[in-house]
C-alpha cells in the first residue's frame, strides 16, 4: 500500500484478514516455535525470538507509517535504543541532543560508556555546535526533536545534509510528535526510533520501542541484535499496537488540537510562567516547527506536549495538589492527561550541574494533554493555578 493515505495503512497493512478463518481481527500467535516440514525447511517463522508472526504484522505496520521499508521492534524504547548503539565497535564516538530522556542520558552515561563507546551531548539547535563536536570516530547523531521536557527542535533537513557531508548516520527520537506529526526519514534521517509505549501504544498499557529505516545494511544488523540480543516485543503486545495504530491519526490529531488550546490558555494565567509550546507565535523555533511538524494531509502540527514553570516549588506543589483530570505520573501519550516534574521524575537520573546547563528547573511542570473534552480540561487547568 505505497501510495495510500496514513490513516488507510495504519488500519490495513499487517491487518489482513485471517487466511484460515476469514476472522477480519488477525489472531495473535503465541506459539515460541514452529513446525518444520524438513530440517531447514517451514513457512518463515522458526522460533519467536528471532521472529513471530504477529510482531512481523506489527513491524510492517509501522514501517509503512514512516514511509520506510523496515521496522525493529523491541520490548521498550530504550531497549532499541540501546540496539542502534550496539551497531557500534569499541572507540566509536555518538553525538546526543543535550535536552535528550533521562533514561537515554543514563544508558550512554552509566552503561554503554563502560562499553568503550564515547558520548558528548551537544545543543542540536545549532548546527555549528554539532558540527564542532563531530570527531574522525563519529559514526551517529542521536536528536530527540521536540526534546523532553523543553521542546526545543533541530532542523533534521539541515542535520542531515551535514551528516550526510560528514559521513555520519543520523538518528531521530520521533516519540513525541509520532508518525503522524513527523516524518524524519522523509527529511533526511537514516534512522527514526519511536518509544511506541507513548503515542503508538496511546492507551497507558504496554511498553515497547521500535527502530524504523529503509537502509537494507542497517536494518540487517539490527534484526541480528534483535535476535540475538533477545529484548524482543511479546506477541500480545504486537496485537495490542496493531489495533492501536488504527486510531493513531485519530488521536494525535486530537491530542495536539487540545494542547493548542491549552497553551494558549496558559499564556494568559498569572501563575504559569514561561510557557512552552512549538505551536505558540512566541516559540523561538514555532517556524521551524510549521516547516518540519507535518501531518501526511500536509498540515502543521506541534504535539500534545506544553512545559510550563511555577514561581516557586510550593506554588508547583499546590498545582500538583488540587489538578483533577491531569494524574501524576511518568510517560506521555496516552489518551488520558498526565503531569510530571522532569527535574525530579522523567530527569532524576541527570546529575545536577547537567539540569541546571539544560534549563531544567525544580519548578518546571510537563503536561501530557489527552483527548479528553478541551474544556474539562481548561477548567481544570484553570482551578489548579488558582485562577
Amino acid at each position: 500500500m505505497k501510495n495510500k493515505n496514513f490513516h488507510t495503512k495504519a488500519i490495513h497493512v499487517g491487518n489482513e484478514a485471517d487466511k484460515d478463518t476469514g476472522a477480519v481481527t488477525s489472531p495473535i500467535h503465541f506459539s515460541s516455535t514452529f513446525k518444520q516440514e524438513q530440517v531447514g525447511i517451514h513457512k518463515g517463522f522458526d522460533y519467536s525470538r528471532a521472529g513471530n508472526p504477529t510482531r512481523t504484522r506489527f513491524e510492517n505496520n509501522i514501517a509503512s507509517l514512516e514511509n520506510a521499508k523496515y521496522g525493529i521492534a523491541f520490548a521498550s524504547g530504550m531497549a532499541a535504543i540501546t540496539a542502534l548503539f550496539q551497531t557500534m565497535s569499541h572507540g566509536d564516538h555518538v553525538i546526543i541532543g543535550r535536552n535528550v530522556y533521562g533514561g537515554t542520558y543514563r544508558m550512554a552515561t552509566q552503561v554503554l560508556s563502560n562499553h568503550g563507546f564515547e558520548f558528548d551531548f551537544v545543543d542540536t539547535r545549532s548546527i555549528q555546535k554539532v558540527e564542532s563536536a563531530i570527531k574522525s570516530n563519529t559514526k551517529w547523531i542521536f536528536a530527540e526533536t521536540p526534546t523532553n521536557p523543553l521542546l526545543e527542535l533541530c532542523d533534521i533537513e539541515v542535520l542531515s545534509a551535514l551528516c550526510t557531508s560528514k559521513g555520519v548516520k543520523l538518528a531521530i527520537d520521533n516519540t513525541f510528535m509520532s508518525p503522524y506529526g513527523q516524518n524524519p526519514l522523509s527529511l533526511g534521517a537514516d534512522l527514526v526510533m519511536h518509544s511506541a509505549t507513548k503515542f503508538i501504544g496511546g492507551h497507558s498499557d504496554l511498553v515497547a520501542g521500535v527502530l524504523i529505516t529503509s537502509d537494507s545494511s542497517l536494518a540487517e544488523r539490527l534484526y541480528f541484535i534483535q535476535k540475538s540480543g533477545g529484548a524482543i516485543l511479546s506477541p500480545f503486545d504486537s496485537w495490542i499496537l496493531l489495533r492501536s495504530t488504527k486510531t493513531l491519526a485519530l488521536r494525535v490529531q486530537r491530542h495536539s488540537d487540545n494542547a493548542l488550546d491549552l497553551a494558549k490558555m496558559l499564556q494568559n494565567c498569572s501563575n504559569a510562567n514561561s510557557v512552552i509550546y512549538p505551536g505558540l507565535s512566541n516559540h523561538s523555533q514555532y517556524d521551524l516547527a510549521k516547516k518540519q511538524q507535518k501531518t501526511p494531509m500536509g498540515d502543521s502540527i506541534y504535539g500534545s506536549m506544553i512545559s510550563f514553570e511555577c514561581e516557586t516549588i510550593d506554588m508547583r506543589d499546590a498545582f500538583l495538589e488540587r489538578i483533577k483530570l491531569f494524574t501524576l505520573a511518568e510517560s506521555l501519550g496516552g489518551v488520558e492527561s498526565l503531569v510530571c516534574v522532569p527535574y525530579d521524575m522523567t530527569h532524576a537520573s541527570v546529575p545536577k550541574k547537567i539540569k541546571k546547563s539544560m534549563g531544567l528547573s525544580q519548578n518546571l511542570i510537563r503536561l501530557s494533554v489527552g483527548i479528553e473534552y478541551l474544556d474539562d480540561l481548561i477548567n481544570d487547568l484553570a482551578q489548579a493555578l488558582g485562577e
